[in-house]
């Protein structure tokens, strides 16, 4: 994995990167952090570190805010990622997103931001991010990054969203 390609992270998040699974959220009930600097992003062992293979996480309605306007922004994220001896805990991922709604971030910023969190976290083989965003100002702007080349002989599928045509 290319490290010296990693997008900015943590941005003061608090990282549930530890040495034993602790899991804070499963099983409770609770909301989003006010911001993602509060957010928590938790992992947990993979029973399977041993096998390559790719799990995939889609947010069709993930929203935060711009940072100029303070009006909403839409996208579908895909998040894909190879995991090596930890899981992204999905519970964590979804409450982690969330806490978006009410932050202001470029799409740039954001897609990166989520990409950052999750490598620094989760430490998988591989791992790609699609930021599939709705048009503002009549143009869409989509945001893509991985960590490096895909592992050899993992099976790729497309992220299954098309360029904007109404989508």
């Amino acid at each position: 994995m290319a490290r010296g390609n990693s997008p900015s992270s943590r941005s003061g998040l608090k990282a549930q990167a530890m040495k034993k699974t602790r899991l804070t959220q499963l099983g409770r009930r609770l909301g989003a952090a006010a911001s993602p600097g509060e957010a928590v992003l938790e992992r947990v062992a993979n029973p399977k570190a041993g096998v390559l293979y790719l799990a995939r996480f889609t947010a069709p309605e993930f929203t935060c805010l711009c940072p100029v306007t303070g009006q909403p922004d839409f996208a579908c994220l895909v998040i894909d990622y190879a995991p090596a001896q930890w899981l992204v805990e999905s519970k964590s991922l979804k409450l982690y997103l969330a806490s978006f709604r009410d932050h202001g971030a470029f799409h740039e910023d954001a897609t990166l931001t989520i990409a950052g969190n999750l490598v620094e976290v989760a430490k998988p083989r591989w791992l790609r991010i699609g930021g599939y965003w709705n048009p503002r100002g009549g143009m869409p702007i989509d945001v893509f990054w991985q960590t490096g080349p895909a592992p050899d002989g993992l099976w790729l599928p497309d992220q299954g969203v098309g360029p904007y045509r109404g989508r």
